[in-house]
């Protein structure tokens, strides 16, 4: 009789496991794009503090420069914090010190105290990437699937992050733009710390042994060509991303500034759709072949996009952003599989450090030479780093290539 309970007690605890995996990614998919709505909240609500503060756009963009800096820098200490602590707890922190951090700026009483604010969002929000990517790699039954969604969840984060700041500035004035958000962290955090249960014994105890093992020598320069592919890549992403709105209005001629961000918003949504459809490919195909497409798309988008206007520019901006996102998820996906899961945080730490802090490089790069030969020069460049790291990608995918022949020609135990 005890041995029958036993027996269907198990496909019950099958059940339950599979559900709390199911709701830990979803609040990992929320956290993804609230990550990236509230590091976008300031860059709208900076148009109503010129109004209220009597400053200049320039004076007043520059104050989130830190925040932006520590985004980036800050993603390394959370990674090894994650690897070495407890991933759940630093998801608290991320939750609750964001939350936090969004309320003080709502009420920073001077521009000193809302710099600090903001800072301190920066430092916070700088834990999702290496320490959220992991879990949900770590949750995931079907990870290409898993993560494509939950690149898009960031995405929507990126997409919808203007327009709703700019509809709760217009309702609350700016302080209920930074409130509102804040509060919805708070509550958010407060749900995960109730819902989620704690890893106990089992945080920082975790897998040494990768999907795939590779000798010391393929490993180490597999990770300096990863070197190559974030620095590039992060460049061409905030390239892009940054320059998009300009170029459709440049480009594309007799248009309002509405149809433009509405235009800009349907090219980023292309990026959504191409995660979505990796996600079903890497199911049939392998990573690194799938990596070196996305790599080849990339250089052929940018290239097309230097030279096209009008209806073909929407095209070769739309293919472009599919395969700047598609390769996001093939990245990680491809660190997942030759990084071990005691690792895998620092490792996304150090890829997510270099990517985002080359944005302040590519908006001064821009700057630079937008000045001196305009889109032409600016998608020129572009397209000769998206050239380096097509290099290093399609290294990468021959490396792995002998690596996975060489693994199932090994004769079975």
């Amino acid at each position: 009789m005890s041995a029958g309970v036993s027996i269907a007690s198990q496909p019950a605890a099958a059940d339950r496991d599979g559900a709390q995996r199911r709701l830990a990614i979803g609040f990992l998919n929320l956290a993804h794009g609230l990550d990236h709505f509230v590091i976008l909240i300031y860059p709208t609500v900076v148009i109503e503090l010129q109004a209220a503060y009597g400053r200049s756009y320039a004076t007043l963009i520059a104050l989130s420069t830190a925040s932006f800096v520590a985004f980036g820098l800050f993603s390394l200490p959370a990674g090894w914090l994650g690897d070495r602590w407890s991933r759940r707890n630093m998801m608290l922190g991320f939750y609750f010190g964001c939350g936090a951090s969004l309320v003080a700026a709502a009420f920073a009483p001077s521009l000193v105290v809302l710099t600090v604010a903001l800072f301190a969002l920066g430092i916070f929000a700088a834990i999702y990437h290496p320490v959220g990517t992991a879990m949900i790699l770590d949750a995931a039954t079907q990870r290409g699937r898993t993560l494509a969604f939950n690149g898009v969840c960031g995405n929507l984060g990126v997409s919808l992050a203007a327009g709703i700041t700019a509809a709760l500035t217009a309702a609350l004035s700016w302080r209920g733009a930074f409130l509102v958000p804040g509060l919805i962290c708070m509550a958010t955090g407060a749900a995960y710390l109730w819902f989620v249960p704690s890893e106990g014994r089992h945080a920082g105890k975790r897998s040494a042994a990768a999907d795939v093992t590779l000798p010391a020598p393929v490993a180490a320069t597999i990770f300096g060509l990863f070197v190559v592919v974030a620095l590039s890549a992060g460049l061409v992403f905030n390239t892009i991303s940054v320059a998009l709105p300009k170029i459709v209005d440049e480009r594309i001629t007799g248009v309002s500034l509405v149809v433009v961000g509405g235009l800009t918003t349907a090219v980023f949504l292309c990026g959504a759709l191409a995660q979505i459809t990796v996600g079903r490919l890497v199911e049939r195909f392998p990573l690194h072949v799938l990596f070196a497409l996305a790599a080849i798309m990339q250089f052929s988008g940018v290239v097309w996009a230097a030279y096209a206007s009008g209806v073909s520019l929407l095209f070769a901006l739309a293919f472009t952003m599919a395969a700047i996102y598609g390769q996001i998820t093939l990245n990680d996906l491809v660190i997942a599989r030759y990084t071990a899961d005691a690792w895998r945080s620092r490792v996304y730490a150090v890829r997510y450090f270099l990517t985002f802090m080359v944005s302040g490089a590519a908006v001064s790069m821009i700057a630079f030479l937008y000045g001196r030969g305009g889109f032409d020069l600016v998608l020129g460049t572009t397209a000769v780093i998206a050239l380096g790291f097509l290099v290093a990608v399609i290294t990468i995918a021959l490396i792995a290539n002998s690596v996975e022949k060489a693994r199932t020609l090994q004769p079975a135990e």
